[in-house]
C-alpha cells in the first residue's frame, strides 16, 4: 500500500512539474505572434505615423509569416537561456532571462535582416515587437507562475523535504517553508545529524512517504557524516542541497588547467574574472549613464533643496574603501550637518550594530530634517551613480565600508573587497540595514562567488521594493 501511494505521490509531482513546463513553450510562441501582431498593427496607428511616415507596404498575411519563423528562432534562444529547464526558478530570475533572451533573439533578428532587406526593413516594429515580446512573455509567464503558487498551496507538486542541522540555519529554513508554501517544498522530516541511525530513519521515510530534497543546513556537520549524506543521496537518486558557510563556498569557482604536465585547480575568488568584468562594466556604463539622464531633474531638486535647508555642501565625499582595498571619494547628497564625522566617536556608545563593524543609530542627532526624508527614500545616494560613471563602483556589489570599518574585518571578510562596491547589492535587497552583520556578509560572499548578469538585473528589480519596504518600516 505504501509503495502504490509513493508511486502514485511520484507520477503526480513530476507530472505536474513536466506539464508546467511543457505548456511555456507553446505559450511563449503564442505570446510572441501576439507581440508582433500588436507592433504590427500599432504601426499604423495615427500617433506614430504622425511621428514617423510608414515606407513599407507589407500585408500582415506575408508578415504574419516573418514573425512566425523570427518567433521560432525565438524560442531557441530562450531555450538556450534556460528559460525552459524544469529546475525551480524565482519570477524575478525568469523576467531577468527574459529580458536577455529577448534582447539577444532581436539582435539575431537585426543581424538577418540587415543582410537581407527584403525580409523586412521596419526598424520602429521590430524595436516595438522587442519591447512587447518582454511584456507579453513575462504577463504570460506571470500568471503561470500564480497558478503553479495556488497548486503549491493546496498541495499539489510540492517537493517533500528533509533538513538535516539543528541549529538557526535549519529552523530559519523551516519556518520560511512554513510559512510561504506558495515555494512548494514541504518539510517532512528534521534530523539533527546524519549519523548511521539517522540513515535508517531517513531510509524509512523514503519507503513509506517520499522525500525529492534533502538540504543540508549544518555547517559543523562532520566530515564522515557529510560523505554518508553525499552517498545516500547518490545511491537513492536525492536532490542534495545545503545552505552554505563561508568556508563551505570557498571551492565554487575553480579551473582546472596544466602546467609543466602536472594537474593544476585555480580556486577563483569570483566569477567575474576575464570577460565577466568587460560584460559587468560595459553594463554599469549603459546603465548608470541612462540613470543619470532620466533622474538629472530629481539630482537637481534634491541638490537644491539641500544647499537651500542646511549649511555645508551639497555634495559630501566619503573615504571608502574598494575593489582590492583601494580607497576612493564616495559621492552623497549631504544628509547630515556640517562636519557630523566630528560627532561620530561621541555617539559611538549609542551604536545598534553590536555584532560587527558597522555603525547604525536609532534618530541619529546628526541628520538634518530633509536628510532624513532623501535617507528614507534612498535619495541620499544617487550621486553614487556618478562613482559607477567613474569606474570607482558598481550599480551592484557588496556594500562599500569605511576604513575604519574594514580594519576591523576578519580574514573571511576581506572576499567582500574581491569586486567594486554597489549601490545596491543581495544584502540590502535582502533585509536593507536590518540584517545581522554575519547574514550581510554571507550573502555578499555569495554575490561575490556567484556573480552573473541575470543576478545583477534580479537584485536591480527587488532595489525598489526594498526601499519602499525600508520606508514603511521606518
Amino acid at each position: 500500500m505504501h509503495i502504490l501511494a509513493l508511486f502514485w505521490y511520484d507520477i503526480n509531482m513530476k507530472k505536474l512539474e513536466l506539464t508546467f513546463a511543457a505548456l511555456l513553450v507553446p505559450l511563449d510562441y503564442l505570446a510572441l505572434l501576439a507581440a508582433g501582431t500588436a507592433a504590427y498593427f500599432l504601426r499604423f496607428q495615427s500617433f506614430l505615423t504622425d511621428l514617423r511616415p510608414v515606407v513599407f507596404t507589407m500585408p500582415y498575411a506575408d508578415f504574419f509569416k516573418v514573425i512566425a519563423a523570427v518567433a521560432a528562432v525565438w524560442l531557441l534562444v530562450f531555450a538556450l537561456n534556460g528559460l525552459y529547464s524544469i529546475k525551480r526558478q524565482g519570477f524575478w530570475n525568469y523576467f531577468s532571462k527574459i529580458f536577455v533572451a529577448s534582447s539577444a533573439a532581436t539582435l539575431v533578428i537585426v543581424v538577418a535582416f540587415f543582410f537581407n532587406f527584403q525580409l523586412f526593413s521596419s526598424r520602429l516594429i521590430i524595436l516595438t515587437g522587442w519591447a512587447l515580446a518582454i511584456i507579453f512573455v513575462t504577463l504570460e509567464r506571470l500568471i503561470i507562475h500564480y497558478i503553479k503558487k495556488i497548486f503549491y498551496k493546496k498541495g499539489l507538486g510540492v517537493r517533500r523535504v528533509v533538513i538535516i542541522g539543528s541549529g538557526k540555519s535549519a529552523a530559519d529554513i523551516m519556518a520560511e517553508f512554513k510559512a510561504k508554501p506558495s515555494f512548494g517544498f514541504l518539510v517532512v522530516k528534521v534530523l539533527p545529524n546524519f549519523t548511521e541511525i539517522s540513515e535508517e530513519e531517513l531510509t524509512e521515510e523514503l519507503s513509506s512517504r517520499g522525500i525529492d530534497d534533502v538540504i543540508l543546513a549544518d555547517p559543523e556537520i562532520t566530515v564522515a557524516d557529510k560523505n554518508r549524506l553525499v552517498n545516500f543521496c547518490l545511491a537513492n537518486h536525492l536532490n542534495y542541497k545545503y545552505a552554505a558557510s563561508l568556508l563551505e563556498t570557498k571551492l565554487i569557482n575553480f579551473s582546472l588547467s596544466t602546467i609543466a604536465g602536472l594537474p593544476f585547480i585555480e580556486v577563483k575568488q569570483t566569477r567575474l574574472d576575464g570577460w565577466g568584468r568587460i560584460i559587468k562594466r560595459v553594463f554599469d556604463l549603459f546603465l548608470s549613464l541612462l540613470f543619470i539622464i532620466v533622474l538629472s531633474p530629481i539630482l537637481i531638486i534634491v541638490g537644491l533643496i539641500v544647499v537651500l535647508t542646511s549649511a555645508g555642501p551639497m555634495v559630501v565625499k566619503l573615504v571608502r574603501i574598494g575593489n582590492q582595498g583601494q580607497i576612493f571619494n564616495l559621492y552623497k547628497f549631504r544628509s547630515m550637518v556640517k562636519n557630523a564625522h566630528l560627532l561620530k566617536p561621541s555617539l559611538s556608545q549609542y551604536n545598534q550594530r553590536a555584532d560587527g563593524p558597522l555603525f547604525k543609530m536609532a534618530n541619529d542627532p546628526r541628520l538634518t530634517h530633509f536628510g532624513k526624508f532623501i535617507r528614507r527614500w534612498s535619495l541620499d545616494e544617487l550621486p553614487q551613480l556618478f562613482n559607477v560613471l567613474s569606474g570607482r563602483m558598481s550599480l551592484v556589489g557588496p556594500r562599500p565600508h569605511e576604513p575604519e570599518e574594514v580594519a576591523r574585518f576578519q580574514t573571511r571578510e576581506k572576499k567582500l573587497l574581491a569586486i567594486k562596491p554597489g549601490i545596491t547589492g543581495m544584502a540590502q535587497v535582502s533585509g536593507r540595514s536590518d540584517l545581522l552583520w554575519q547574514d550581510e556578509v554571507k550573502l555578499d560572499t555569495y554575490y561575490v562567488e556567484n556573480w552573473s548578469l541575470d543576478l545583477d538585473i534580479q537584485i536591480l528589480l527587488k532595489t525598489p521594493k526594498a526601499v519602499i519596504g525600508r520606508r514603511q518600516t521606518v
